[in-house]
């Protein structure tokens, strides 16, 4: 680095720590655009359901009788129960557990039991119409779910116009997914994880052992809300026990996270941010259009990915666990040169919370003079 150049820091401390930014994180950040939360494929049936929580919010996604996939809050009109808490079919309503008021599976109120006396299902003035289950924005990109929480963000194709045309030579209507590696729970704030994917700064290092692509192959891409790396290896080996193949790994923000490997492969990463130490991650592993993949070759890409994903989880933690630390009070320096998305980052998060978290701590330290 240059004498006179500036040092650049990242994050700090409390960004990735303190409840009340988590908060507002929740609804700026994680709410304002496009949140990705679910696959396609995992809806077999009319009738399927699946809770999620994200962004600290219990949400529903569902496939109704027209095979559409449908998002809603989690929470009975009557008395705001969490309706569903586990993977299921429903078969053809959604029911209160607590007092029997039943839904379709479009979110339409049915029934409501007794909620004006004794056989008086609808009281006078109660209309059923106004008060089905809350709908939340969703657009379905290929096998990706995605949702807006404050229904604010732009078309998802202008939204994600910066990713979509990177992929412009892959035909993801015929990508097929071969396997999945569900990694649970990672005890690591969710940015860790995007920032970890985006930045090739450490791949020779962390995965000295899984991989074989060196860092000077290495390049950083910065477009918009598109954010990532790329590397081009000359010598690729598709047998190995090492990841060594020409690659692009990009984000859209806040948490999509797409990877394309030559010639054939895709990985895509659901990063599910559940509290500020703790995430959920899963992968799945496509093939893309006239390409296979034989039993033995999917077993290898499952071991190589649960291996190079393992060696990223620690190192996520531990950043998690240094953030403990008042040294990191300040954020840690950032490459001005290999770091250049995760900085892109930063920004973006900023961007959508910083303001509001002054203002709120601010408002905490004037009630505590009082």
């Amino acid at each position: 680095m240059p004498k006179n150049s500036k040092s650049i820091y990242g994050l700090p401390a409390k960004y990735y720590t303190d409840q009340q930014f988590w908060e507002i994180e929740c609804n700026t950040v994680l709410a304002d655009g496009w949140l990705f939360v679910g696959f396609v494929h995992e809806f077999l049936n009319s009738g399927d359901v699946i809770p999620i929580s994200i962004a600290g919010k219990p949400i529903l996604l569902v496939k109704n009788n027209k095979s559409k996939i449908t998002a809603f809050h989690n929470v009975c009109s009557h008395r705001c129960l969490k309706l569903v808490d586990e993977k299921k079919n429903v078969g053809k309503i959604i029911r209160c557990p607590y007092h029997s008021w039943t839904y379709d599976l479009d979110g339409k109120l049915k029934v409501s039991p007794h909620f004006g006396g004794t056989n008086q299902h609808t009281p006078k003035g109660f209309n059923n119409s106004d008060h089905g289950l809350k709908p939340i924005r969703i657009h379905i990109w290929h096998d990706w779910i995605f949702i807006n929480l404050n229904g604010k963000a732009k078309k998802f194709e202008e939204y994600a116009k910066p990713l979509i045309k990177k992929f412009k030579g892959v035909n993801f209507k015929k990508i097929r997914n071969v396997a999945t590696l569900d990694f649970g729970k990672i005890n690591s704030n969710w940015k860790f994880l995007i920032e970890n994917f985006i930045e090739p700064y450490h791949v020779q290092f962390v995965h000295s052992a899984t991989t074989k692509q060196p860092l000077k192959d290495h390049y950083t891409i910065v477009d918009g809300i598109c954010l990532g790396s790329g590397v081009d290896v000359k010598e690729e080996n598709k047998d190995s026990n090492t990841l060594s193949v020409s690659s692009r790994y990009l984000s859209l923000f806040p948490n999509f996270i797409i990877g394309s490997y030559f010639p054939n492969q895709i990985g895509v990463y659901l990063n599910v941010p559940i509290n500020p130490g703790l995430t959920t991650q899963k992968r799945i592993i496509y093939i893309t259009e006239g390409k296979t993949m034989s039993k033995q070759e999917i077993d290898l890409q499952k071991k190589i990915w649960w291996s190079v994903h393992k060696e990223d989880h620690e190192i996520c933690e531990r950043l998690q666990e240094g953030r403990s630390s008042p040294a990191s009070d300040k954020g840690g320096l950032l490459s001005p040169y290999w770091e250049k998305s995760v900085q892109a980052f930063h920004k973006l998060v900023l961007n959508g919370t910083v303001r509001n978290y002054k203002k709120m701590k601010g408002k905490k330290n004037v009630q505590r003079s009082k």
